[in-house]
C-alpha cells in the first residue's frame, strides 16, 4: 500500500494513527452478511471500508455497532473515522455524507383483510405503523408522515412481534426483510412500490472537511467502475442495488 499520492490533510483527518477506523452497522443484514474467523464483519459495507483504506494506503480497523443509531451517536466521540450507514437529515447534523453507494427499497406490509391498498393509504389518522426505532427508513417516516402513528421498537424482530401482537395496521421495513415476514402471516400483503429508498452512504465527522471531499469522489468512482456491483454479486445480496451516480 502507498499513500504518497494522497493529500496529507485527508490522511491526517481519516487516519491520524495510521489506521482507518471504519464504523460498521451490524443490524443491516444486506450490507453485513457474515463474520470472518477473526470476528471481523463480512459483506458489502466492510468491503467498501476496506477498499477506502486500501486507497488511502493504510490498514482498516472495523468498529462495530448493533444499530445505525448507535453508530451515529458515536460520531462526536472519536470512535470511528468513516461510518457506513444510511444518510438521513438527522444524522447529517453531525456527519458529512457522500452520495449513496447503494439503495434498499423500503415499503409496507399489511395484514389479511386490510383496507390499505396503496402506499398513500398509510398516512391517515388512526393508522398505526410498527417500525424499528432510528432505522434510516424509520427516520424518513418520522420526517414525512403527518397523520399515521409510529410505534417504535428496539429491533427489527421486535417490530414484527409488535405488529402481530398489538394487531397494528402496518409494518414498515426493507422489502427483502418483509418478503420473509409476509411468508409467516397468512393473507398478509406487501404493498407495491416504495415510500423511500434507504441511501447507504459513507459518512465522516463534520470536522473532516478535506476527507469529505475525497470520500465523495472515491464513492462515485466505486459506483462508476462497477466495484459496488461486483460486491453485491460476490456476496449474493438480493434487494440491494447500486445507487445512481451523483
Amino acid at each position: 500500500m502507498s499513500n504518497s499520492d494522497i493529500d496529507p490533510a485527508v490522511l491526517a483527518e481519516l487516519a491520524p494513527t495510521g489506521t482507518l477506523r471504519a464504523g460498521i452497522n451490524l443490524s443491516n443484514f444486506l450490507l453485513v452478511t457474515g463474520e470472518a474467523e477473526n470476528g471481523d464483519p463480512v459483506g458489502v459495507s466492510p468491503d467498501v471500508a476496506a477498499e477506502i483504506a486500501r486507497r488511502l494506503g493504510v490498514a482498516v480497523q472495523f468498529v462495530t455497532y448493533p444499530s445505525p443509531g448507535a453508530l451515529a451517536d458515536a460520531s462526536d466521540h472519536d470512535e470511528w473515522d468513516i461510518g457506513n450507514i444510511g444518510a438521513e437529515p438527522q444524522r447529517a447534523e453531525t456527519i458529512t455524507f457522500t452520495a449513496a453507494y447503494s439503495e434498499i427499497e423500503a415499503t409496507y406490509l399489511v395484514p389479511a383483510g386490510s383496507p390499505i391498498k396503496i402506499i398513500a393509504d398509510v398516512d391517515r389518522p388512526g393508522v398505526r405503523v410498527a417500525v424499528k426505532d432510528r432505522a434510516a427508513y424509520g427516520l424518513w417516516l418520522e420526517n414525512n408522515l403527518q397523520f399515521a402513528e409510529l410505534v417504535r421498537t428496539e429491533t427489527i424482530d421486535a417490530s414484527f412481534d409488535v405488529f402481530v401482537d398489538q394487531r397494528l395496521d402496518v409494518l414498515a421495513g426493507l422489502r427483502p426483510r418483509l418478503i420473509s415476514d409476509v411468508a409467516r402471516l397468512s393473507g398478509a400483503r406487501i404493498l407495491s412500490g416504495q415510500f423511500s429508498a434507504v441511501q447507504q452512504a459513507v459518512g465522516t465527522p463534520q470536522k473532516n472537511v478535506a476527507a469529505a471531499i475525497w470520500l465523495r469522489d472515491v464513492v462515485e468512482d466505486l459506483k462508476s467502475s462497477g466495484f459496488i456491483a461486483k460486491l453485491i454479486k460476490r456476496h449474493n445480496v438480493k434487494g440491494l442495488s447500486v445507487a445512481p451516480l451523483a
